[in-house]
């Protein structure tokens, strides 16, 4: 009997060779396309790339094993003093289930005997294991984080393993992944993917930042191996994560549209008449560089290859979740952290904000059947910063945003959940590391945070942890103030700070930025006011009937209300309005003028002009005010 020991690959010596002129000549040799190691399936006895050496197992569930070997093959598969066994069925499949075990940090050998070879997987723990979900913010690496030198110096955890999934487009699903050298054009490099790895500084500078942090603070707090299994994929919507099935069985006009629209347009692609287009675009550029003087690249060259157009678009309904999902799904994990929203906030207005919120809660439960958990532990990141930051000088203009319709529904998808019952879903604000890139360098401090929702109620730590957002209870509307009721004490990071952020309006959908203050509830016997912490009175001069309130509401927002008890956990983007955008204010556009329920290009410059002058007004009768009061 052959003996197979999987241990390290040729892409593992490669990565191995991180820094220096070893890496740069490695990567120099390899060309700008994916170099596929081992492929998703072999032709011959094998097991399931998700089960290599290094990795972790799930504790305290069935471990199931399976992979592919000749048709009627007898399969053995043992670990840790288990046993059991299968035959291969007519399509080679086979697949055993092993009892659940308890955590162990003592690495083990798993087994898998065919009938003339056996494969052994080494250095094999038992723990935790949670899935990363979403797209760039999620993937993005350590090495280029904000204080992610320290993080990889300092990252020498034998008992944390990780395992990046490779992209697979296509609207079939797929049974497996490669493990590869995936190519990036955006970096210009090959990253490793399909690997099982020890966690160390040379390894852990290409992994997800807030997967990294994640995984670091549940390992040193629980003490058991962790594996973190990242499956996201930049510049991704939330519908290609999504099943198609599941897609399908939304009754409502946006789903429904979307998928006429994608299937119009993998009908009506003509892979001839794009290379065609393509050629001619391609010979234009040439042109214009030769009419300004410029030397022709070496390395552009006329197209010659068809595409397969929107067949294979990532983007398309359930094409990530095909791809990256579906090869993993079935395995035994503790639960999933999942950060998106970028790519469903590029002008879809708010119909792409009611797409989203339809979809996303369907995408959760299809994530959890997809693990064999209806109870899942699903945590969610919601949208972070992006583009020019919100002030008191453009603030009403910067209410006019698609990206914090994506984080409202986001918030309102958790307490869709939580409200229900649901004892095992999570939510953390990002809006508050903020930076002007839609890449905020700053992953550190999200990885902690939802690192505490993690600890909290899946650990047995919420006596020690606070992770849930303060929350409004009640709104209460009043002659010229609104007061929002919480479920606990909030102030600003300073207590004697200005709480900032919030805006009000009345009928006339005309919000401006309001004065927060907590309740005064009389005077103690020094004659010093005395409030009620849980309670907030919104105010403004400019608003003298206001009925509804928003929060953070901008894509880089003013925003600074948090939970007072050192916790620095951000009270959610949330409005209490149904309004949608393209009708805030009220009179700019009548409703038969918004095409499809969303802004034109014309109409939504319009809008900015409209928003524009409204702080410029306040701006000037706030001015005006000052001047006589101290005249």
């Amino acid at each position: 009997m052959r003996q197979i020991r999987c241990t390290i690959s040729m892409s593992l010596a490669l990565a191995l060779a991180t820094t220096g002129t070893a890496a740069a000549a490695a990567q120099k040799d390899l060309p700008r396309q994916d170099v596929i190691d081992t492929p998703a399936i072999g032709t011959e006895f094998c097991v399931h790339n998700l089960f290599q050496s290094n990795m972790v197992l799930q504790r305290d569930k069935p471990i199931a094993i399976w992979g592919w070997a000749n048709p009627g093959e007898a399969i053995t598969v043992s670990f840790s003093g288990d046993e059991a066994t299968a035959r291969a069925t007519k399509e080679r499949a086979w697949k055993v289930t092993l009892p659940a075990r308890p955590a162990s940090s003592t690495p083990a050998k798993l087994e898998i005997r065919g009938s003339e070879q056996t494969i052994t997987l080494d250095n094999v723990l038992v723990g935790d294991v949670w899935v990363l979900g979403g797209q760039s913010n999620m993937e993005f690496p350590l090495d280029r984080t904000d204080n992610g030198s320290l993080e990889i110096v300092s990252a020498n955890f034998e008992n944390i393993r990780i395992l990046t999934v490779p992209a697979q487009n296509g609207a079939e699903a797929q049974q497996g992944f490669p493990r590869l050298q995936e190519w990036s054009s955006w970096f210009g490099r090959h990253y490793r993917k399909g690997d099982w790895d020890v966690c160390s500084p040379e390894i852990v500078r290409e992994f997800s930042a807030i997967g990294y942090v994640f995984a670091r603070r549940i390992h040193m707090a629980s003490r058991i191996p962790i594996g973190v299994i990242d499956a996201s994929r930049g510049g991704t919507t939330v519908e290609t994560w999504t099943p198609e099935a599941v897609l399908k069985q939304i009754d409502a006009p946006e789903v429904k549209g979307l998928l006429a629209t994608w299937d119009a347009k993998v009908k009506a692609f003509d892979a001839d008449k794009d290379l065609a287009e393509r050629v001619r675009q391609f010979e234009q550029r040439v042109r214009d560089k030769q009419a300004r003087g410029e030397e022709i690249p070496k390395d552009w060259k006329v197209p010659t290859e068809v595409s397969p157009g929107p067949a294979l678009d990532p983007n398309r309904p359930g094409a990530c979740y095909n791809g990256m999902i579906v090869p993993i799904a079935g395995v035994a994990v503790k639960g999933v952290i999942f950060h998106q929203g970028y790519n469903n906030a590029l002008g879809g207005g708010s119909t792409g904000a009611t797409l989203y919120y339809q979809i996303f809660g369907k995408m959760i439960t299809a994530w959890r059947a997809a693990f064999g958990d209806p109870e899942l532990p699903f945590g969610i990141i919601a949208l972070c910063t992006d583009g020019e930051r919100q002030t008191l000088d453009n603030y009403v203009e910067r209410m006019l945003d698609d990206g914090v319709y994506i984080r409202e529904a986001q918030y309102a998808t958790f307490l869709d959940f939580y409200r229900a019952g649901d004892k095992s879903i999570g939510f953390a604000s990002s809006y508050d590391q903020r930076r002007s890139w839609y890449h905020p360098q700053l992953k550190i401090p999200v990885g902690e945070r939802i690192s505490r929702w993690a600890l909290a109620t899946q650990y047995g730590l919420q006596k020690e942890l606070r992770w849930k957002p303060p929350m409004c209870i009640k709104t209460e509307v009043l002659p010229g103030k609104i007061l929002l009721h919480m479920d606990r004490p909030v102030a600003a990071p300073d207590n004697k700070a200005a709480i900032e952020g919030f805006a009000i309006a009345g009928e006339d959908r005309r919000f401006q930025p309001a004065a927060a203050a907590w309740l005064e509830t009389g005077k103690d016997a020094n004659n010093r006011a005395q409030f009620d912490r849980k309670v907030l009175v919104l105010t403004s001069p400019h608003v003298s009937e206001p009925i509804h309130y928003r929060y953070a509401w901008a894509r880089n927002p003013m925003g600074n209300l948090q939970s007072a008890d050192q916790s620095d956990l951000p009270f959610a983007t949330q409005r209490s309005d149904e309004w949608r955008m393209e009708e805030v204010p009220l009179g700019v556009f009548d409703q038969a003028s918004i095409t499809d329920g969303m802004l034109s290009r014309a109409q939504r410059r319009k809008l900015q002009d409209v928003l524009h002058q409204a702080d410029v007004e306040r701006i000037v009768n706030d001015a005006r005010a000052l001047i006589q009061k101290y005249r």
